[in-house]
């Protein structure tokens, strides 16, 4: 509700100042409305509930049309990895060591403040060996073994390209569409539009990590998992990455499991009584805020609790998977969340910001992600999920191909490039050992089969069985969706 809705201008002085006061006191103080228990699966009621395994709360006559995904699990590498040092490589570029990027490359493209004042740009090769891997023949790094070994199992777009050139906006866009923060994040999205098949666990739930190859890394920010302008139940539910996954979830001292229940009955008739008199949804919203911590405090227990994992799974997702907030517990967290049916589940690997020293800082990342990432792809086929899974995997732009700053035999950095780069999928409705798209000698500049970030998200959308364009929600004024006005599928990598 706002001051210009007509609940709000129907209603007394004093039931505006009554509004007025609870809205920003809910905006501005980090209580249970928000704190990690920001999102739900609506149901027809708060107390009866739909049953764990049964959707609910979606909108009617969504999906559009059969899904090949149910779920998603995201694996966002925040700080952008290098496409030509992991991906796409480009071995005529020895012959370029040390000279200048040619204008006829660049085309007078933008550069960040970090490298615009450079007096030359130097092209930098890759300090990494390729090889083709599988039946696929699919070119990777030295630097991710274990994902080599599942070639056959990824679709690699190396053609894909953004409009923002930095970080925040950057990976703003990825996340909401818009550059601008405000608009509702994609796991929102589906959220709204789909609904959840799980009544115990959040629809939206993520998770991050801090990479070892730059401990210091861009910041992520809550609004990225946020609900904009979409009721607050939508909005993703960060589990930290240290201590207890969700706060406030245990009872105080001197409250029993009993006595909780009586007091959110109290509470939840309270809010009753306020949502008959304002109308106001957010009430509703924080009704079911309460419920869903009531019966988050036996699922979340029993969800990060992996001593039953075999040993056999627990090596595979490599030895940081017993260190709660690492990217490999985060991975097996996912996959339990993933059995579990949670709908968007979303990783934030932080660390692949490297303007210099790349090469020891990709090589620490890789260690990081490589093993993991392979080891959760595989353990969704062995136990069927991946083939109604979809796998995402990549960051919110490319690396240039010139250094930053100065170039030495063994050491370089790489600015931001927004102009190509590579984003890996895998599991539902995408096709197998699949390369698509291409780039120039100089990995700058797209020369086949470009695939921007909304074509991108319109082809996620499809896969959960959504028409992006029909996915939209009313605001002053305007009906808005996840993609704005563009966004085409990519059909040649849909299996």
């Amino acid at each position: 509700m706002n001051c210009n809705d007509s609940l709000f201008l129907n209603l007394s002085q004093a039931e505006r100042v009554n509004v007025t006061r609870r809205t920003f006191l809910e905006s501005s103080a980090a209580g249970i409305g928000l704190a990690a228990l920001g999102t739900l699966a609506a149901s027809p009621s708060v107390f009866g509930a739909a049953k764990s395994g049964a959707a609910a709360g979606g909108l009617p006559g969504f999906p559009n049309f059969a899904p090949k995904a149910k779920r998603i699990i995201y694996l966002f590498q925040s700080g952008a990895p290098s496409q030509m040092d992991l991906f796409d490589p480009k071995p005529t570029m020895e012959e370029q060591r040390g000279k200048d990027l040619p204008d006829s490359i660049r085309q007078g493209q933008r550069l960040t403040g970090m490298t615009s004042g450079q007096k030359n740009f130097p092209v930098a090769p890759s300090a990494f060996k390729f090889a083709q891997h599988g039946q696929s023949g699919m070119w990777l790094g030295e630097t991710l073994p274990h994902m080599a070994k599942i070639a056959d199992e990824l679709c690699m777009i190396r053609s894909m390209h953004t409009e923002a050139i930095n970080h925040d906006p950057a990976i703003t866009f990825f996340q909401t569409g818009s550059q601008l923060a405000g608009r509702p994040s994609i796991g929102a999205w589906v959220s709204y539009g789909l609904g959840s098949e799980n009544k115990d666990l959040p629809s939206y739930v993520v998770l991050t990590s801090f990479g070892t190859g730059r401990k210091s890394d861009q910041p992520l920010y809550d609004r990225l998992w946020n609900a904009g302008f979409l009721p607050s139940k939508y909005q993703g539910v960060k589990f930290r990455n240290s201590g207890d996954p969700v706060l406030y979830l245990s009872n105080p001292p001197g409250m029993d499991p009993a006595t909780r229940r009586g007091s959110l009955d109290q509470i939840s008739a309270l809010n009753q009584s306020q949502f008959q008199a304002l109308g106001d949804p957010e009430i509703q919203t924080r009704i079911a805020q309460y419920e869903m911590a009531f019966r988050m405090q036996a699922s979340v227990p029993e969800l990060s609790d992996v001593s039953s994992e075999p040993a056999s799974v627990l090596e595979a997702y490599g030895p940081d998977v017993k260190k709660p907030g690492t990217y490999a517990a985060n991975c097996l967290l996912a996959r339990r969340l993933a059995e579990r049916d949670v709908r968007f589940i979303q990783l934030f690997h932080m660390g692949w910001d490297h303007h210099g020293g790349l090469p020891p800082a990709t090589r620490l990342q890789c260690q990081d992600t490589d093993q993991p990432t392979a080891a959760l792809i595989n353990d969704l086929k062995q136990r069927g999920l991946l083939e109604d899974t979809l796998i995402v995997w990549g960051g919110e732009f490319g690396r240039t191909i010139y250094s930053q700053g100065a170039l030495t035999p063994d050491n370089y950095g790489r600015d931001h490039h927004p102009r190509c780069f590579t984003t890996l999928l895998a599991g539902a409705g995408v096709k197998k050992g699949l390369t698509y798209g291409a780039t120039d000698d100089f990995c700058y500049n797209i020369t086949e089969n470009p695939v921007h970030v909304h074509d991108l998200n319109a082809t996620i959308m499809h896969l959960l069985g959504i028409d992006h364009e029909r996915l939209t929600f009313r605001f002053q004024g305007r009906d808005f969706r996840l993609t704005d006005v563009e966004g085409k599928i990519v059909h040649d990598i849909l299996a």
